[in-house]
């Protein structure tokens, strides 16, 4: 029998302040009616790659189109999955998300998910939350335009602690990844309105990268 060959992807979102997790309701066995990640077949005669594979499953399952698609690692074995033995390769997505085809579980407070759903999501939070630290990782998490204290809060969620906005500001110069739309300003509350930016474009599909952390 040949192995079962698939992929899943962990798409990160934040919602009222907490890093969320998208998962999707299984509609075929194993695990029907169970939710879980987004996953699928790979199609070897029409996926240019696993990472096509990933971008087509996430579309399919919940409407989502993601720039930034980074590939986690894969998880293989005999038991994983009851249809035999099998090989996932696992990608993570960061997107603010809104689609009627999932549900968002904060990732400290996920249901009972099938296969080793469990652990890939603990693995890739794991592995988001340390290259945050370092990278421009958080503003996926960003609608297209923002403010840097939007910015300042998504950093914040995904990293789970408290930020001085001083080393941010100072960290976000390093990085060099934003630009500022002339003439676009944003308040909240009673905060002094802020300049609203955007990702430059390189840097929408990648990440930039800096030795020092937060």
């Amino acid at each position: 029998m040949n192995p079962v060959l698939t992929v899943d992807v962990v798409l990160l979102t934040i919602q009222d302040s907490e890093l969320c997790v998208a998962l999707h309701l299984r509609e075929s066995a194993p695990f029907a009616g169970h939710w879980a990640l987004p996953g699928g077949f790979i199609h070897t005669d029409a996926d240019d790659s696993a990472k096509a594979a990933a971008a087509r499953v996430l579309l399919d399952k919940t409407g989502v189109v993601s720039p930034y698609l980074e590939e986690f690692g894969s998880f293989s074995g005999p038991v994983r999955d009851p249809r035999g033995w099998s090989l996932t390769v696992v990608y993570f997505a960061l997107a603010p998300v809104v689609s009627p085809r999932i549900r968002l579980y904060p990732v400290g407070k996920l249901p009972s998910l099938p296969f080793d759903h469990t652990q890939i999501v603990a693995g890739v939070v794991e592995r988001v939350r340390s290259k945050a630290s370092y990278s421009s990782l958080p503003v996926h998490l960003c609608p297209p335009e923002f403010t840097i204290p939007e910015l300042h809060a998504a950093y914040e969620v995904v990293l789970g602690e408290d930020i001085n906005m001083a080393n941010f500001r100072r960290k976000l110069a390093d990085l060099d990844v934003l630009d500022p739309l002339e003439g676009e300003m944003r308040s909240a509350g009673r905060a002094r309105p802020s300049q609203v930016y955007r990702v430059k474009k390189q840097f929408r599909e990648k990440l930039s990268v800096r030795e020092r952390g937060l």
